[in-house]
This record gives C-alpha cells, structure tokens and sequence, in this order.
C-alpha cells in the first residue's frame, strides 16, 4: 500500500511538474500575428535585392516586434485584398501607408500615427498639362483602395476627367508614361521616391502636398488590443531614441539602388534572371504546387460532378446542374475573394491563403470539368447502354464497367485544355497574397521597374511549363487509346 502511495505521489508530482513546465513554455511563447502590407510600395514596403521585404513600414514593424517581444508573418498582396484580410479577421493587422480616414475610423482601430502625408499629382516627364485645369477630357490612373482615390473623385466632376484603377504602382506610372492615362494621385512621398529613382513622370506639387494626414497601423475595430498596445508603445520607443528618425532618413535619402542593387548591368534580362533567380523559381514552385493540387482535385471532384449529371435520379441530376452553373458562372477573382475575404467572417475562422486558393481553383475548375465530363457521358453511343443492361447489369454497374472508361477516353483532350487552362487561372489568385510566379513577378517590378524585361522573362516560364505539360497530356493521350 505504501509502495503504491509512493508511486502516486511520485506521479502527481511529475504532472505538476510537467504543467508547470508547459505552462512556463507557452508564457515564454512569443505571440505571432498576420500582418498584412502592399510590398509594391516604396519606399515604405517593398523587397530589396535579396528578395526580403524591407521599406519604412517594414522596419518600423520589425523594430517595435524585436523591443515588444512578438513575431509576425507578413502576407503581401494588393491594396484592397491587404486591408480586407483585416476587416474580415483573416489577418491582425495592416501597414501599408495607409491613410487615416474617418471612414477606415469606422473599420479599423488605428495605432499611433506613424507617417504624416499627403496627396501628390504627376504627370508624364514632357506633358502640356501644366494645370488640373487641363485634365479635362483626359484620363487619370489611381491605384484602388488608396487616399488618391478619394481626392480625385472628390474633384472628378469640377475638372471633367476620366479615372482608371490599378492594384499596383508600377503598372500606373507606366500607363501614364505610355500616355494611355494623362495624370495620376497618390501618397507624395511614394510618387517623389518613383521620380527620384528613375520614373519617368514630373510632380506638380512636390512642396505642397495636398489634404495632408497621418499614415497609421490597423487592426480590426475592437480587436487584438494587445498588438496595438505593443505597436503604441514600441513606437514611443524608436521615437524617443531617435531610431524613428533614422529609419525614415534611411528611405527618404538614398537611392532605390542601395537596397534594390538595380545597377544598369542588373537590368539586361541575364542580369534579372541572376538576381531573382531565387524568386522565380519559389514563385514557380509555388505555381505548379497549386496546378498539380488543384488538377488532382477538380478532376475528382469533376468526374464525380459528371456522374451525378447523368444519374438516373432528377434530383441528383439537378444538384449536379445547379453547381456547375453557379461556379463556371462566378468570376474566379470573385470567388476567391468571396472564399479568403467573405467566407471567414461567415463560419468564424481564418482560411490560409493557399487553401483559399485551391479551394477556389477546385470549385471552378471542377464545374468546367463536371460539364465536359457529362458532355462525355453522353457521347457514348446509347446503345452500350442497353446492350450492358440486356446482359443484367444494373444500371450503375453499367455506366461503372462499360460508358465511364469509353467516355473518360472521349473527354481526353478536354481535360489537357483544362489543365493548361488550371495552370494560368493560378495568376489570379494573386490577388489574395499567394506568392506564386506572377505575384513574384509583380514584386521585382516594383523593385527594379523593368516590366517589360520581367513580365517577358514570367511569360517564356508560363509557355516552358504550358509545353511541357501539355507534351505529358499529349503523351497520356496516346497511351489511354493504344
């Protein structure tokens, strides 16, 4: 009895030891939070030479994570999709110089402001326009979601322009540049930093920044108090140390090449490919992760879609017909902001971007799949049908043994197209901060803007891979009909 109370207590005390160590353990944990940013956005965020991402914004948040003690995992994505990912509590928090605005007031609970701004307008190097006056009848290129975007609109009606949206800086100033648009508004510093780096385009205020404000970090309104708590007080930190003022001389006063290293000896499309080659290649990986997934899965998911569209029972037939008209209708983009943006707030839990992404691409592909698939099913001579069942097969070992493989042959070169068209819709997903080839793509254009000799050089990749998998469908196809 006594031998037995020993080992209890023994055993009790080893638990309390054990839950204390745990308990020890998850305290001394760090708290990791989702911080979402636009990284084509110098130079408060982009990526520098060695594709890790950098710029005011980055710095200040990854000094006041350093003093305050928590990790963060930064998802960079466009404008919109970054500040929606906060409303709709798939990320923490935001900072991407976004402005403070009565209406983001009513959204997001913003930190210390960090940033004081204000609204700029350029126009191309050797324009006429001298004046807002002159835009009228022209038209003005604004990147979604930003303060520009409000200015402009709010004197579209008195100075008569047309306005045209963009996700990305780089894409802008080249649009206006190639005078496709007249003129566009944005953050000042971030325009002056373009200009001082080589854009291509002339400021018309520089020293009179219009509706100054403040740039702050954000957090879902009434949410996550404790990172922007720490946010508020690691930022009085670097402010009263100086370390604030320094960052931001940092930016402010070097060249984009110092951080970028975009020599001109770097801009030839050998010198890029060098440089990023890294990038690309994760880029890629990332590419043909999501197209194999995804191809496994709509496959199955469209195979199964078939079947029920040629059930012997209407109702199945109906659910099959109802689903593949609803996600061959929806927009993929749409979808996927729907699934990564919407959804969450629904069911009351965060997707991971890739998720969201496969989720999407399985859903839409799928239902072209399921389409083609019963297209298939029906393509194979009703005879076999009757002849399977006038030999007793039921009607379901019938369509198993005999109309399934003759219909799966037919639909052969349905489901390459569809793999072809699976491997380019995964561009789209972008969108929503997936860093596949042509997010990578974007974030060396806003890096070194050389669109023509990186989208050239994303481009050959996307056809080497196309041919490459489309030789493999070819070579599948002629071994299902030896």
């Amino acid at each position: 009895m006594k031998k037995t109370g020993k080992i209890l207590l023994i055993a009790i005390i080893a638990t309390l030891t054990l839950i204390g160590v745990t308990n020890n353990v998850h305290a001394a944990t760090k708290p990791n939070y989702i911080i979402t940013t636009d990284a084509t956005y110098p130079p408060f965020d982009f990526q520098d030479k060695n594709n890790q991402y950098t710029g005011i914004d980055q710095e200040i948040l990854k000094t006041i994570a350093k003093r305050q003690n928590f990790t963060y995992t930064l998802k960079p994505m466009s404008f919109n999709a970054a500040t929606q990912s906060v409303s709709s509590g798939q990320a923490d928090g935001v900072i991407a110089g976004m402005s403070i605005t009565d209406e983001r007031k009513a959204v997001f609970d913003f930190g210390t402001p960090y940033y004081r701004s204000g609204i700029g307008w350029a126009v191309k190097k050797d324009s006429n326009i001298k004046s807002l006056k002159d835009l009228k009848g022209k038209t003005v290129a604004l990147k979604t979601g930003t303060s520009g975007v409000d200015y402009a609109l709010s004197i579209q009606k008195k100075y008569g322009f047309k306005v045209t949206y963009f996700n990305d800086s780089d894409t802008l100033y080249n649009d206006v540049i190639n005078d496709n648009a007249q003129a566009t508004f944005g953050d000042l510093p971030v325009i002056q930093y373009a200009v001082k780096n080589g854009t291509q385009l002339k400021v018309m205020n520089p020293k009179s920044p219009i509706q100054a404000g403040w740039y702050g970090f954000g957090v879902q309104k009434g949410k996550n108090a404790k990172l922007l708590a720490d946010f508020n007080k690691g930022f009085a930190s670097i402010k009263e140390d100086g370390t604030y003022d320094k960052i931001v001389a940092k930016y402010l006063g070097a060249s984009a090449a110092t951080f970028t290293g975009n020599k001109k000896d770097n801009n030839s499309v050998v010198g890029i490919l060098k440089a990023n080659n890294g990038a690309f290649l994760n880029g890629l990986w990332q590419t043909i992760i999501l197209t194999v997934s995804a191809i496994v899965l709509a496959s199955i998911w469209g195979i199964l879609l078939g079947i029920m569209g040629v059930s012997q029972n209407a109702g199945i037939r109906g659910l099959s017909t109802t689903i593949i008209y609803t996600f061959r209708g929806l927009p993929l983009m749409v979808l996927a902001f729907f699934i990564y943006i919407g959804l969450p707030g629904v069911i009351g839990m965060k997707i991971p971007a890739f998720t969201a992404g496969l989720i999407t691409l399985v859903l839409n592909e799928g239902a072209y799949t399921g389409a083609f698939v019963r297209g298939g099913f029906d393509a194979v001579d009703r005879g076999q049908m009757e002849a399977a069942r006038s030999l007793g097969l039921t009607y379901g070992k019938s369509m198993r043994k005999v109309i399934v493989p003759q219909g799966l042959k037919i639909m052969v070169p349905s489901f390459i197209n569809q793999f072809i068209i699976t491997l380019k819709d995964t561009s789209i997903l972008s969108a929503i901060g997936i860093l596949e080839l042509t997010q990578t793509g974007s974030l060396i254009v806003s890096r070194n803007s050389q669109g023509f000799r990186v989208w050239a050089i994303v481009a050959v990749i996307y056809l080497i891979v196309i041919t490459l998998l489309t030789w493999l469908s070819n070579w599948v196809e002629k071994r299902t009909r030896a």
